[in-house]
């Protein structure tokens, strides 16, 4: 069972607390050791925390990932399991971390989605994975208090045929298990949590990350909003299509010629995730609700990045789009777009806007 939003964030706000103790550091899996968070190797409660925020990106990414394979042209092998790495943990908290998952060995199952392949095969919290059909799991290349080891079985998972049935062996409380999965294809993209205090959300074209604040301050279906429009950047190849028109990233992303590529995928991804939510099964007014309470603090003024639309803007040309949406009954919904993605961004963002009245 998932826990509630108030649960999440308590957990949080504990993690970002004891982030600045040196308490111990815990990586969740989503890249890089400059953004441990301090964790002491006594509070198993806390482990089971952040297995609980992950499940929550998990199921939610799966959601959004599965209901819209029809959309992909690069899919994986969808199995619904979240994965973790002991190498995640430093050494003062790796012990504690070991005892509490049970790893028996480098990368074991951290969660089971609900209603996935892995639950149905029968797969469960804490199993250590020994094989996942020919990936060996103890030659996976990784390094201590790193996500190295994470990523690369994630990657080599991702690479099996998404059709083809699984055979996984794993270790359950040191009992062999074998059991066979069946995938169902999904869309290419791994989901992470960022543990943080800011309001980061990204997209790399693998891999959709967000942080943990949206998931201490919004609903389910609005975090799932913010989701989706990550993941539409993913779809719609638009890293690829940005570094190809050689725009500058970061902090020189709002200004020159790169702004109105920025702004052209923006509202591509404000787009296209309105399908992607309704092909999930989301409602779609979750995530106007998520921008009218998110807007005006947070993304107006001073904190407004010129490489993306005004927000009122961006809540208009959605809402148009759902409007649309809402008279289409079958499902999947596959809208137009998908068909220009692999087209050189025009940077004609203002054919795509409607302007807010």
């Amino acid at each position: 069972m998932i826990a509630s939003r108030s649960t999440f964030a308590s957990s949080i706000r504990r993690m970002l607390r004891l982030a600045g103790t040196g308490a111990g550091a815990f990586l969740l899996a989503f890249g890089s050791a400059d953004a441990a968070i301090g964790i002491s190797g006594d509070d198993p409660q806390l482990f089971e925390e952040v297995r609980q925020a992950d499940l929550k990106v998990a199921t939610i990414g799966w959601r959004l990932a599965s209901g819209n394979a029809a959309l992909c042209d690069r899919l994986e092998a969808g199995t619904g399991m979240q994965l973790h790495t002991l190498d995640q943990f430093d050494s003062a908290s790796r012990d504690a971390a070991g005892k509490y998952f049970g790893f028996a060995t480098p990368v074991a199952i951290e969660a089971v989605v609900p209603g996935s392949p892995a639950e149905r095969a029968g797969l469960k919290a804490d199993d250590s994975l020994v094989h996942v059909g020919p990936v060996e799991i103890s030659k996976l290349p990784g390094k201590p208090v790193s996500t190295d080891r994470l990523v690369a079985a994630q990657r080599a998972i991702a690479e099996l045929p998404a059709d083809a049935s699984i055979e996984i062996e794993a270790l359950r409380a040191g009992a062999a298990l074998r059991v066979t999965l069946q995938p169902v294809p999904v869309c290419k993209s791994r989901f992470e949590l960022r543990i943080a205090n800011d309001w980061g959300a990204s997209a790399d074209g693998t891999m959709v990350q967000i942080g943990s604040r949206f998931i201490e301050e919004y609903s389910e279906d609005q975090v799932a909003g913010v989701i989706a429009h990550e993941l539409s950047h993913n779809i719609l190849r638009h890293r690829e299509r940005l570094e190809a028109r050689g725009v500058s990233f970061g902090m020189l992303s709002g200004f020159g010629k790169s702004v109105k590529y920025f702004r052209q995928t923006e509202l591509q991804a404000d787009l296209l995730s309105v399908y992607l939510l309704a092909n999930a099964n989301y409602p779609l007014r979750a995530t106007i609700d998520f921008w009218k309470a998110f807007g005006p603090s947070k993304a107006g003024g001073i904190l407004r990045s010129r490489s993306h639309p005004a927000w009122r803007d961006r809540v208009a040309t959605m809402e148009a789009e759902i409007a649309k949406v809402e008279t289409l009954s079958g499902r999947p919904v596959v809208p137009a777009m998908i068909a220009d993605r692999a087209l050189p961004l025009n940077g004609n963002w203002e054919a795509l806007l409607v302007r807010h009245r």
